[in-house]
């Protein structure tokens, strides 16, 4: 009998308590048919953004100007449920949309208390991708500048030792990515730098929990104090994070700005019927209308990096000004690509789903699924680096005969149907030769710079990575469970018909 995949018990997140229990969720029994909740849920008599201002959440009068100085004229409800719960030494799971003001959340109230001991290593802050580490020191940056706070960064694709030197000399705040931070904990000088950390963050939770960073985790719970603040933030609910809940010996505060996957009501979502051969063709037609639209800048979301690749080369042969993003690019070409475009010199992002978590472009009027994602929480997140922050916004998704399936899904999840893309078909089509070209061009220029043999040995070593951690054999596990399940559910309804 093949093991089931269960959340691990070596996951600390929560203050310990005496008799700690497993994260994987128990079984409910006839005894416990109305347990009591481990957690707080926000209530309708916690305060109310719109008579609540950032000075009467509790904070210091240094970090109530800097709000002001820098626009923000009151608490969202993210702000104002959790900032006085985290000033309390409450742990807190943070649930909101995204553009919902999460970060401040929780950076205000840290370094509310890290003025009254600023020595050390004070909050480690774990994010998933690189570009959201550099975007969160920014902002910690500019709330923490009326107290000179001191920020580093650690991601893969720079100088380790450059980014030791940075944590020997104890930077306040430190944000990471949990591949970069395990390896430079595995060196004996660096833990000793977190060992008066006050606050864990997990930033984009959903993602930071998934099994395959899990070897991570355990590293930097090993490193850190048990006594300390853990906050989780995230944009959508998942089986761990519930879990988590659950067996919070310190009663942790849960905010739940919304029930389940959803999106905001500013976002306009549509989708185009477009076969797969001519994907590029109605893609180069689309931005060629930005300026009709009124589209100040776009988000090209694409599967892979490949594809994300090719298109940019071909919008390079067309004159048409783009920047890609995927994690085949250096850091130093990937920061490159987000600062240009995020300074409005480049007009197009095209991007795999490195960039979809957390980013915040307030120029990004329009989002396009190049490629329609596997799984609806991810379309959430990409569509919502538009309609930030109460601002409008369009996602345009292609659909070809196959994603037909996905997208019911995603509709049935976010509670809604997705409108037609209004397109003329000949006026596509009308430059259906020129593109075909540059996708021809675009294809042997990645063979002349070897992309393909490039891409085979990057794979090729994810499989090792995977394996040496165990997790191939497990993903394994869970596709033929899955396979056997719908084998299964296929002979029942062939018996019900017969």
């Amino acid at each position: 009998m093949e093991e089931e995949d269960e959340v691990n018990e070596s996951f600390p997140l929560f203050k310990p308590s005496k008799n700690p229990k497993p994260l994987s969720k128990p079984k409910p029994t006839a005894a416990d048919s109305n347990p009591e909740p481990h957690f707080e849920r926000s209530t309708d008599a916690d305060p109310s953004p719109t008579t609540t201002t950032f000075k009467n959440l509790g904070l210091t009068e240094w970090a109530v100007e800097t709000c002001k100085e820098l626009g923000m004229k009151k608490p969202t409800p993210v702000q104002a449920h959790c900032i006085p719960k985290i000033l309390a030494g409450r742990d807190v799971l943070g649930l909101a949309q995204t553009g919902s003001g999460k970060t401040a959340a929780f950076a205000l109230p840290i370094m509310h208390r890290l003025t009254a001991d600023p020595y050390g290593v004070f909050a480690l802050v774990v994010t998933p991708t690189r570009e959201l580490a550099f975007q969160l020191a920014e902002q910690f940056r500019a709330l923490g500048s009326a107290v000179h706070l001191r920020c580093a960064v650690i991601v893969g694709g720079e100088d380790m030792l450059t980014q030791m030197k940075k944590l020997v000399e104890r930077p306040h705040v430190v944000i990471a990515t949990p591949g970069r931070l395990k390896v430079l904990l595995e060196n004996s000088e660096i833990p000793p730098v977190f060992s008066n950390t006050k606050f864990l963050v997990l930033d984009e939770a959903d993602r930071v929990l998934d099994v395959g960073f899990e070897e991570e985790l355990r590293m930097v719970f090993q490193c850190i104090p048990k006594k300390r603040q853990t906050l989780l933030f995230s944009a959508t609910m998942t089986e761990n994070l519930q879990a988590l809940l659950e067996v919070s010996p310190n009663k942790a505060y849960f905010y739940e700005e919304y029930q389940g996957f959803k999106t905001v009501d500013t976002l306009k979502q549509q989708y185009l019927l477009v076969p797969n051969d001519v994907k590029d063709v109605y893609l180069v037609h689309i931005l060629s209308k930005m300026e009709d639209m009124g589209v100040r800048s776009a988000m090209i979301f694409v599967s892979t990096c490949r594809t994300c690749h090719q298109l940019s080369l071909l919008l390079e042969h067309l004159d048409q000004t783009a920047v890609a993003m995927h994690s085949f690019n250096s850091q130093p070409l990937r920061l490159t690509a987000l600062n240009r475009f995020k300074s409005g010199k480049v007009p197009v992002l095209l991007a795999t789903d490195v960039a979809s978590r957390g980013l915040d472009i307030p120029t990004v009027d329009l989002v396009i699924n190049y490629d329609i994602p596997r799984f609806p929480r991810d379309y959430i997140h990409r569509v919502g680096r538009t309609a930030r922050a109460g601002r409008g916004g369009l996602a345009i998704s292609f659909v070809s005969q196959t994603d037909v399936d996905l997208v019911h899904e995603i509709e049935a999840v976010i509670g809604k149907q997705l409108e037609e893309f209004q397109c003329k078909e000949h006026e596509v089509l009308s430059d259906i030769r020129k593109i075909y070209s540059a996708r021809r061009v675009a294809i042997m220029k990645m063979r002349d710079d070897g992309f393909e043999e490039k891409a085979k040995e990057r794979k090729k070593q994810k499989r090792k990575t995977l394996a040496e951690k165990g997790l191939l054999d497990k993903r394994s596990r869970k596709r033929k469970r899955q396979k056997r399940t719908a084998e299964a559910e296929i002979e029942v309804e062939a018996e019900q018909t017969e």
